[in-house]
């Protein structure tokens, strides 16, 4: 094991934790080859097989379980010794780690801007996936502060709101109803929908509406890529419900519109969420009341303003 590296024991630990050498490839922007290189170098160092491929899935030998512990356990203790370091330096430099679900790759990083000017000398790593693995990195503790649209009800978390996430209708400008006023319920669902994938949150939310009116939800087309959505709705493939953040970068001539439909928008918030119990280090701790203190004013300062403007107009109109 003196052979062994610490790079060598990071990809071991993501194969091992998704059973595929495939999905640690791509969490750890390495070629497959390259993942499955290091792990064969590391199996010739332990002595044993760590892994053995039965049929299509992989599964941990004695020596990878027993590996496995002690990677979680080493990675524990640099976790905390990376905790201890930041607090002896103060806010003059450090890592902040933060995983963020897709739809917040539209909010973070205009948070992150002031923060990172204030504090120039800190890195910042921004993990921009699914509300899946965001849920996964939790559990194992991988990332200092995590932020949801959608908190997890069966876990011991800390869980704080910091800024509005409405969700709206969304549809080609040129759309029939464009120009309707509190669009029935009953009149939307005729209409095609394209959706994120099921277990999403804002489809979770979508559902739970048309459930509560009992209104069946024709999905037309199932899409993983809110940009994606979007294009297909330019396209005129039907009709979305995605939050208001995604419309961010949308300038005057954007061809898609805010639909006025009753029950719309959905009021959700954006949530940062951290074990409880868990120790922040100075780093974290700053970054956590910036947002509760400050995200909401920042945001409002940048390009969501006038969106948001646009989604209060449609609220206040069906009133």
């Amino acid at each position: 094991m003196r052979q062994a590296t610490l790079h060598q024991l990071k990809v071991f630990e993501a194969v091992a934790r998704h059973n595929s050498f495939t999905r640690a490839a791509e969490e750890l922007f390495l070629t497959q080859p390259t993942v499955s290189m290091q792990v064969k170098q590391l199996s010739k160092a332990v002595g044993l097989p760590l892994f053995e491929q039965v049929g299509k899935r992989l599964y941990l030998t004695d020596a990878g379980k027993e590996l496995y512990t002690t990677c979680r356990e080493i990675f524990d203790r640099l976790a905390q010794f990376e905790i201890a370091i930041a607090d002896m330096k103060g806010l003059k430099q450090g890592s902040l780690r933060l995983a963020v679900v897709t739809t917040a790759k539209y909010v973070i990083p205009r948070l992150l801007g002031p923060f990172c000017q204030r504090y120039p000398g800190i890195d910042v790593s921004l993990m921009v996936t699914n509300h899946e693995y965001v849920i996964e990195s939790l559990v194992n503790n991988r990332h200092d502060l995590y932020i949801l649209s959608q908190p997890p009800e069966d876990l011991d978390v800390s869980i704080h709101p910091f800024l509005e996430n409405p969700l709206v209708v969304i549809a080609w400008r040129d759309h029939p109803l464009a120009h309707e006023k509190n669009i029935p319920l009953k009149r939307l669902a005729e209409e095609p929908f394209i959706m994120r994938e099921p277990g999403s949150g804002t489809r979770k939310a979508v559902q739970k509406l048309f459930d509560e009116n009992g209104i069946s939800l024709k999905v037309k087309l199932d899409l993983g890529s809110n940009e994606t959505i979007k294009q297909a709705i330019a396209g005129g493939l039907g009709i979305s419900v995605l939050s208001v953040h995604t419309l961010a970068l949308e300038g005057v001539n954007s061809s898609l519109t805010i639909l006025d439909v009753e029950g719309f928008p959905i009021q959700r918030s954006w949530y940062v969420i951290y074990p409880s119990g868990k120790q922040l280090s100075i780093i974290s701790q700053t970054f956590f009341d910036y947002l509760l203190n400050e995200g909401k004013t920042v945001a409002e300062e940048t390009a969501f303003q006038g969106i948001f403007s646009q989604a209060s107009k449609s609220t206040d109109e069906s009133e």
